[in-house]
């Protein structure tokens, strides 16, 4: 009598549908753990600025990009330390790889306790997040908070957002 040696080509056929099973659930979970934690990232990069906000803020300088030396503002810039080659308010080569652009906004241009850092994901990227802006956000009272734009973004799922911060459409 003859012993049965290896699998059958049925047995085969049945391991490798289980792994392609396997494969097609775990590649979208992969994709969406890759979006939060991408998020999540810029959300502390972009965070990063806020003590340096404040501390210029506080000296009554008024929080920039980049050091701009000859400036036509009657109060001195400070570097907050978001970008190395960019213009007082709006870098397109900022040091994340994840993102296009980076902007200072409202209030903080005039030396004022109001305004906002703002982020535009690109660069490095996943796709799912291409393109939103997520803002870290001064009021009066020196009180920081997290804003998502997600704007039109086709993949964007509210996941993605870190805890803390809020998910809008925006314009």
């Amino acid at each position: 009598m003859n012993a049965q040696k290896g699998f059958t080509l049925i047995e085969l056929m049945i391991v490798i549908a289980i792994i392609g099973i396997l494969a097609a659930i775990a590649l979208p979970a992969y994709q969406d753990y890759i979006s939060k934690s991408q998020t999540t990232r810029i959300v502390g990069e972009l965070a990063a600025g806020k003590t340096a906000v404040d501390a210029a803020l506080f000296e009554g300088k008024i929080p920039a990009l980049k050091d701009a030396a000859a400036a036509k503002n009657t109060k001195a810039k400070e570097n907050i330390g978001l970008s190395s080659d960019a213009q007082d308010a709006v870098s397109t080569s900022p040091r994340s790889n994840l993102l296009s652009k980076v902007e200072i906004k409202g209030g903080f241009l005039t030396g004022a306790g109001t305004g906002s850092i703002t982020g535009t994901v690109g660069g490095n990227a996943n796709t799912d997040i291409t393109g939103i802006e997520i803002s870290q956000n001064r009021d009066n009272q020196g009180v920081w908070t997290c804003t998502i734009n997600k704007k039109t973004v086709a993949g964007w799922k509210d996941k993605f957002a870190p805890t803390g911060c809020t998910v809008g459409t925006g314009s």
